[in-house]
């Protein structure tokens, strides 16, 4: 059971609370959003409503998990019945990731055999990633957290090679403006997943800490967490709303507010 402060609880309690608003506030907006873009760009808008209906859901059970592992500003954290339940962001992400990735691939319309090829690959690679990631988080030696965060940077580096080799190849056929948009949607993605792996070994970066200081390690990697999930979920989805308007407009869909 970890201690914390007042600040660090409120802190907690006001971040699980801004990532559920903020999942729920992107799936209504690129739900409504559909109407604004081409037929065969809606798919990726579903895909993002499904990403952030599924992040919003995950964040509503991690809010009652957290309220429920509180007693005071004391927080039970473990794999115990009644423990704050970390399994939650895991199971989010397995679902999540792989969509995230095939929003890229399908507001770009590539041809068939090519979006094909891409999503047979990068969906196995994200699944990996994420289950490969899940016993470093939940256990408490430094050496299996760095042992499985290396593994799991395994298939993500891969991931970057098809997106950044492979994916960018296609770039040059697609309209005016999409391409840098799509250069940019991709730093993004490393920008925000970066913060998964900063977060992750956040309690391997001090030695023997104390009871105030794991309070302060719990705070920040669930403060990083949410915050990157915002922007890899909500900002990522807004960006493909914007690719897919782009590409509407480009193709003679007239602009209607």
């Amino acid at each position: 059971m970890l201690q914390l402060s007042n600040g660090q609880w409120s802190s907690l309690f006001n971040i699980f609370s801004f990532g559920l608003i903020s999942m729920l506030a992107c799936t209504v907006f690129t739900l409504v959003g559909q109407s604004r873009v081409l037929p065969k760009y809606r798919n990726a808008l579903v895909m993002s409503s499904m990403v952030t209906f599924i992040a919003g859901y995950h964040y509503f059970r991690i809010f009652n998990s957290f309220n429920e592992a509180s007693k005071g500003n004391a927080v039970t954290i473990g794999t115990q019945q009644g423990a704050f339940n970390e399994a939650y962001r895991y199971v989010d992400w397995i679902l999540t990731v792989p969509l995230l990735l095939v929003e890229v691939v399908a507001v770009l319309a590539l041809a068939q055999a090519a979006s094909k090829s891409m999503m047979s690959r990068l969906v196995p690679a994200s699944a990996a990633m994420i289950i490969l990631g899940y016993p470093g988080e939940i256990s408490s030696n430094n050496g299996t957290k760095i042992l499985w965060g290396i593994l799991s940077t395994i298939p993500f580096l891969y991931i970057l090679y098809v997106l950044f080799v492979e994916l960018g190849k296609s770039l040059d056929r697609q309209p005016e403006g999409v391409a840098a948009t799509v250069g940019r949607l991709r730093l993004l993605l490393i920008a925000t997943w970066g913060v998964y792996p900063i977060s992750y070994l956040i309690p391997i970066l001090v030695k023997n800490p104390s009871e105030s200081q794991m309070a302060s390690l719990f705070t920040d990697r669930q403060i990083g967490y949410t915050v990157a999930d915002v922007l890899a979920k909500c900002v990522f989805g807004l960006t493909i709303y914007k690719i897919a308007r782009m590409k509407s407009a480009a193709e003679g869909m007239a602009d209607s507010h």
